[in-house]
């Protein structure tokens, strides 16, 4: 097992505090990288890494004056181009064809003092074809997609915050594998500028970090106009689905809401049981399978036209996953795309009419499937995370349990459109009910 919180010398008190602490964590690198693989190949790292501390520290000698991510080391998924690396998306495409501009989140972090760890491993172009990342806490289990490197950079303990996007389930779905919080915004609220695009209309730029705390600090520097909502102990609803949605999750993780949801309760906190996503005889809106269809269909007609060009000219470069994505998305039409864009609207208004309906803060589901699987060549299933995505609404992954086999398990809390800080509040606020304590190893 590989998996370590942070190391709080990110933070430390003096200069050579940081220094020190910086040094250990590409220790650390140097020890556990070869047996998670969750950053690219760098031959020189280390130097390139503490040569920007001594920059750092030349730009801010006082302390005072240090911006928020002051020598803190971020990882950055390999679809965001920074300037100094190169972008490959996880693909064997000619590096030459994905430059670009870099990312304006990217260039946010930098200001806000981050130093880049590293690029980290994605799958092929955020789809499901994996690279070579395993999880941290079993190096047998996958450590989820398509920001696979972030989550098992941060699990393992490089970093406390990396960039991460989700179109499906890229996001929350590792953060539940790998044990640690992620947090998807709602849709539009950070820049995707300088991002190699999945889907126009799903497409997430978010958050994989080692706590809640982390989460506030780095939305803080990436959102646009972040309002300061601080945790309270104030009590609040929660919805508990208990539907066809669910029915998707295994034994396992509905236990796992269910645990959480009983230690709310016990906390003070009100929780609603509920359906919600229907399925026979409900509105076929509503309904999840055409909910989750609707979705997957979107995304592959966008991807096809992501790829329409490269893929005619490097098609032997692109993986069978990806290229059957782009042959399904072909056959998906104008109108039909249209009809689906419009449809992530109603479910929007729906999500937010039922938290107004039951005066309710969040819904708390399952974060993903099952908990992560056997095997690095698959990465599990995204299906918990989908709709939620689909309507752009912000979801945080919250690490709760862990199963006999050691494996992590998260629940997810999702919340209105727009309201991703009081979601982020709510979070932090019911990090430690949520979870069970158990040794880190």
């Amino acid at each position: 097992m590989y998996h370590a919180p942070i190391a709080s010398t990110v933070r430390g008190r003096t200069d050579d505090d940081l220094r020190a602490g910086l040094a250990a964590i590409l220790d650390r690198v140097d020890s556990i990288e070869p047996h998670v693989h969750a950053l690219l190949p760098e031959p020189d790292r280390r130097e390139r890494v503490l040569a920007e501390m001594e920059t750092l520290l030349a730009r801010y000698p006082e302390p005072a004056s240090r911006p928020p991510l002051f020598g803190v080391p971020v990882g950055v998924k390999d679809i965001f181009h920074a300037d100094g690396f190169r972008t490959r998306a996880g693909s064997r495409l000619p590096a030459s064809l994905l430059e670009g501009p870099e990312a304006r989140t990217v260039s946010r972090l930098l200001a806000a003092g981050a130093i880049i760890i590293g690029k980290t491993v994605t799958t092929e172009f955020a789809y499901f074809q994996p690279g070579p990342t395993r999880n941290p806490w079993n190096l047998e289990h996958t450590p989820g997609g398509s920001s696979s490197g972030s989550a098992a950079a941060v699990s393992a303990g490089y970093a406390p915050l990396a960039l991460g996007t989700q179109t499906i389930g890229s996001i929350n779905r590792p953060a539940a594998f790998c044990g640690i919080v992620g947090f998807k915004p709602s849709y539009g609220r950070v820049a995707t500028d300088g991002v190699i695009p999945f889907s126009a209309s799903a497409d997430h730029v978010g958050l994989l970090t080692a706590s809640t705390a982390w989460a506030r600090l780095g939305a803080s520097v990436l959102w646009e106009a972040w309002r300061d909502v601080a945790p309270t102990a104030s009590r609040a609803t929660i919805l508990v689905l208990d539907d066809a949605y669910t029915a998707q999750a295994d034994d396992e993780t509905r236990d796992t809401v269910a645990a959480a949801a009983e230690r709310l309760e016990a906390a003070g906190h009100s929780i609603v049981r509920l359906r919600f996503f229907d399925g026979e005889g409900s509105d076929e809106l509503q309904a999840i399978d055409t909910v989750n269809e609707t979705h997957n269909r979107m995304i592959a007609r966008e991807f096809a036209d992501v790829h329409r060009v490269w893929s005619t000219h490097y098609r032997d470069r692109y993986s069978p996953r990806s290229l059957e994505l782009i042959e399904r998305g072909w056959d998906v039409g104008d109108t039909e795309l249209d009809r689906a864009i419009v449809a992530r609207l109603d479910l929007r208004r729906r999500v937010d009419a039922l938290l107004r309906e039951h005066e309710a803060d969040a819904i708390l589901t399952p974060s993903s499937q099952t908990a992560a699987p056997l095997g690095i060549d698959a990465t599990g299933s995204p299906i918990m995370n989908l709709p939620w995505t689909y309507a752009g609404v912000p979801t945080v992954t919250l690490p709760a349990s862990r199963n006999p086999a050691g494996l992590p398990l998260g629940v997810q809390l999702c919340g209105a459109y727009g309201r991703d800080e009081e979601l982020l509040a709510l979070a932090s606020a019911v990090e430690t009910t949520v979870a069970v304590p158990v040794a880190t190893g």
